[in-house]
């Protein structure tokens, strides 16, 4: 059987990278994507490629009105919703003395204010529909430090354990709804596409970072889609609250 049959999936980040990988795996396992960005080009023309099992709609993942209006179209448009991936981010390489407030604000806003408000927004409807399963993208930086990504690591950090308190008060709850986290590597998307053309020392800012994974490359979009694929169905069915790496061993 179709591994995410008839679920709705609603996708933030889910034009490009992860979160466009996943819609396409969502639909190839027989669930319906809704795939919610700014992008609205780039998510126009993933729909309309994925067919009739997928939609788009405008987010914006730091207004809350947006989030709210995303999870509406999503009931409208297929009846319900039984799963969330929060996928949209921002990376942005700085130190704590470099650092801006405004900048990190700005990280912040959209890596983990983003994930609160859409976990907020889509609970009520996960509940009406039965329950569900909720994906947030932290980081392997929300698992360890790294001196040049301090509002990175901050931001990821929070995703975690807000995935923790929002996996703890559902069960409490009995609302049949997990929340877990799943942490990357470096994965080859366009969020890193500038550090891929920034040489370090005498080696491409490419091959500098296959060097920091051991199994000596980057990640593709699809193998963190299968994890993420894996924990909207049912047999993560006893999976809430934890953390998920797909890392090439980076933090090993």
């Amino acid at each position: 059987m179709p591994r995410v049959e008839d679920r709705v999936v609603l996708i933030s980040g889910g034009a490009s990278g992860i979160g466009a990988a996943t819609a396409r795996l969502v639909v190839r396992e027989g669930g319906k994507a809704v795939i919610a960005d700014r992008d609205e080009a780039k998510g126009k023309v993933l729909a309309a490629e994925l067919g009739a099992a997928a939609h788009f709609v405008a987010l914006d993942v730091v207004q809350e009105a947006s989030w709210e209006a995303a999870v509406a179209a999503t009931k409208q448009k297929f009846g319900g919703l039984n799963g969330l991936l929060n996928a949209a981010g921002v990376g942005v390489r700085n130190n704590i003395e470099d650092c801006s407030l405004a900048e990190y604000r700005r990280i912040n806003d959209i890596n983990s204010l983003g994930t609160f408000l859409g976990c907020k927004a889509a609970i009520p409807a996960m509940k009406e529909s039965g329950g569900g399963s909720i994906v947030n993208i932290s980081s392997v930086l929300g698992l360890r430090g790294a001196a040049q990504a301090m509002a990175y690591c901050a931001s990821k950090g929070a995703v975690r354990t807000l995935t923790k308190n929002v996996a703890l008060h559902c069960a409490g709850q009995k609302y049949n709804i997990r929340c877990n986290s799943v942490h990357p590597g470096y994965i080859d998307t366009p969020m890193i596409a500038p550090r891929l053309e920034q040489n370090v020392g005498n080696v491409s800012g490419r091959q500098s970072l296959e060097e920091m994974h051991p199994l000596g490359r980057l990640g593709q979009a699809e193998e963190v889609a299968y994890m993420i694929l894996f924990l909207l169905s049912d047999e993560s069915g006893f999976s809430t609250g934890s953390e998920f790496v797909c890392d090439g061993g980076l933090t090993a």
